[in-house]
């Protein structure tokens, strides 16, 4: 069983809901954030990504951190953000091209993460757990939520859908392409009861987006546990539960910045199948479409050349297998500047545009990992490649902020 736990959140008046909601702090860089803050003094982004405040400091320093602790500190004051006076669950709805998924937005203890209760699939890097970490301790708040799938049992649905059917939200406003974002406050403590017990039935969490987020969170909570400066609520972090089978998982492409091999079209063949196409996107997975001179390649891979393991068949890990490291040589995609990736929102027609553009050579446009594949991987206890996924439609950050109550 998994623990979760009601909490008072800090959130927006609902006048401004949809003036102070922003996207994930990671999803864009400081100039991007500065351009959605222009001329919006509530805009998210003042505290999620502060730097935007500091013309020319680098967004590392400790005074972005205190300059994000300032801001939290001036939307209060200003009762631009409130927070509630009594623990409450919330439900968060997104709809995006006429399909929705709710979330259950909670607290999730740091217990359950490090027993492996609440499971990865990516790996992180330190200077990014270092970031939020910093900026979390500056504000004494899990400041963005963790989006978590789960394995939903009928009876807790049919409970989350009655309430939406019964009350009205507090929150209705479209936001960045064009999604819907409705939020319902569930503060019945005979529902906030049955809420939490519905979690005995549920073996595991799983992190869909956010990984980092979760490293930092945790390793908050346990400096402060360390430290004796630990509060009830400084155990647990702040997280959105989605059930797995309402989730979709757009394609993570690739584009390169190397020399084509003169064989390399030999060499693909070793692997995979290889035939012109008029589709820029596979249709199925196993195949990947390469992008090059102007043209769109089928590259389907061989059956005797799939692995058999949850890691080894996913089409990321061919191609970093087959492609990636056999012919170019890329070991680490974190750190290789040859490589970079594009979301799925973004569609094909923007790989077509950065290679005839010169500045890259090559594209791969990718079939999607599916739910099922991350939760395999992610029971298997293995480690999916670096940008495997891609979840739309995006949670905005603003709307729910989770106070550690340790100052």
């Amino acid at each position: 069983m998994v623990k979760v736990y009601p909490f008072k959140a800090i959130r927006p008046q609902a006048a401004l809901a949809a003036q102070v909601a922003e996207l994930p702090y990671d999803v864009v860089n400081s100039q991007e954030a500065a351009a959605y803050a222009a001329d919006n003094p509530y805009s998210y982004f003042h505290i999620d990504r502060s730097e935007i405040d500091l013309p020319g400091v680098d967004p590392y320093e400790p005074k972005v951190y205190q300059k994000a602790a300032d801001n939290l500190t001036a939307f209060k004051d200003a009762s631009w953000l409130v927070q509630d006076e009594q623990p409450a669950y919330y439900l968060y709805q997104l709809t995006m091209d006429g399909r929705s998924q709710t979330g259950l937005v909670v607290c999730t203890s740091i217990d359950d993460y490090i027993s492996g209760q609440i499971k990865k699939h990516e790996f992180t890097r330190p200077e990014k757990e270092i970031d939020r970490i910093n900026h979390v301790l500056a504000c004494d708040a899990n400041t963005s939520p963790i989006f978590l799938s789960y394995r939903q049992p009928a009876a807790l649905k049919e409970q989350i859908d009655a309430w939406q059917a019964a009350h009205p939200p507090i929150y209705d406003f479209a936001s960045y392409h064009d999604v819907q974002h409705r939020v319902w406050l569930v503060d019945d403590p005979a529902l906030l009861e049955i809420i939490s017990g519905a979690f005995t039935d549920v073996d595991a969490l799983y992190i869909a987006d956010g990984h980092h987020r979760t490293e930092s969170a945790v390793k908050v909570g346990l400096q402060k546990r360390e430290a004796g400066q630990s509060s009830v609520e400084s155990e647990r972090f702040l997280s959105i539960l989605f059930p797995e089978n309402e989730l979709a998982i757009w394609e993570y492409n690739r584009v390169l910045r190397y020399p084509v091999p003169e064989n390399f079209f030999e060499d693909l063949s070793v692997n995979f199948t290889i035939e012109q196409t008029m589709d820029k996107k596979p249709a199925q997975a196993g195949t990947i479409h390469l992008y090059l001179d102007h043209q769109w390649w089928a590259l389907t891979i061989k059956p005797s050349a799939v692995p058999t393991d949850a890691v080894g068949r996913l089409d990321v890990s061919l191609l970093q297998t087959y492609i990636l490291e056999a012919i170019f040589g890329i070991k680490d995609i974190r750190t290789d500047k040859g490589i970079d990736f594009v979301g799925g929102i973004r569609g094909p027609e923007e790989l077509e545009r950065l290679v005839d553009s010169g500045d890259w050579s090559l594209a791969f446009s990718m079939y999607p990992t599916q739910m099922s594949d991350l939760l395999a991987v992610a029971d298997a206890g293995e480690i999916m490649p670096p940008k495997s996924t891609w979840f739309e439609p995006k949670l905005l950050s603003g709307l729910f902020l989770h106070d550690l109550e340790t100052k």
